[in-house]
């Protein structure tokens, strides 16, 4: 075959490989206190890699990191979603869904605040006047 089609082919088994649901995202409490979240297909390599300081730059001196909480079954895409998600959200809610794993709904709302069927408050802020 030519190179083309080879490329080709590995590059829709590598596709089939990503939308496989065998991915998770998690968050690992350090050393500090401090929270990281990441993917990884096999959780307990990733976090056997980050406390020996093959992981991620930020665990390497943080170490040791301890699992808090995990979401297994996404596809990469999902499970890179789902990350971005647990990233934007404040300190206090990522130690909500680890305690509670029912406590914030995938986009990250808290279900216990909310009133079925409504869109959650916005605190308005008070205009200045001259």
């Amino acid at each position: 075959m030519e190179p083309k089609y080879l490329r080709m082919i590995r590059r829709m088994n590598e596709s089939a490989v990503a939308d496989s649901p065998d991915w998770s995202v998690y968050i690992a409490r350090c050393s500090d206190g401090s929270l990281y979240t990441g993917i990884a297909k096999d959780l307990k390599a990733r976090i056997d890699a980050h406390n020996m300081g093959k992981g991620a730059a930020y665990t390497r001196s943080r170490r040791p990191v301890t699992l808090l909480h995990s979401e297994p079954g996404l596809t990469r895409s999902e499970a890179l979603m789902r990350e971005a998600a647990i990233k934007s959200l404040p300190r206090d809610r990522k130690e909500l869904l680890a305690c509670d794993r029912d406590g914030l709904d995938k986009k990250g709302s808290s279900k216990h605040n909310r009133v079925a069927g409504t869109k959650p408050s916005v605190p308005k802020t008070p205009r200045r006047v001259l």
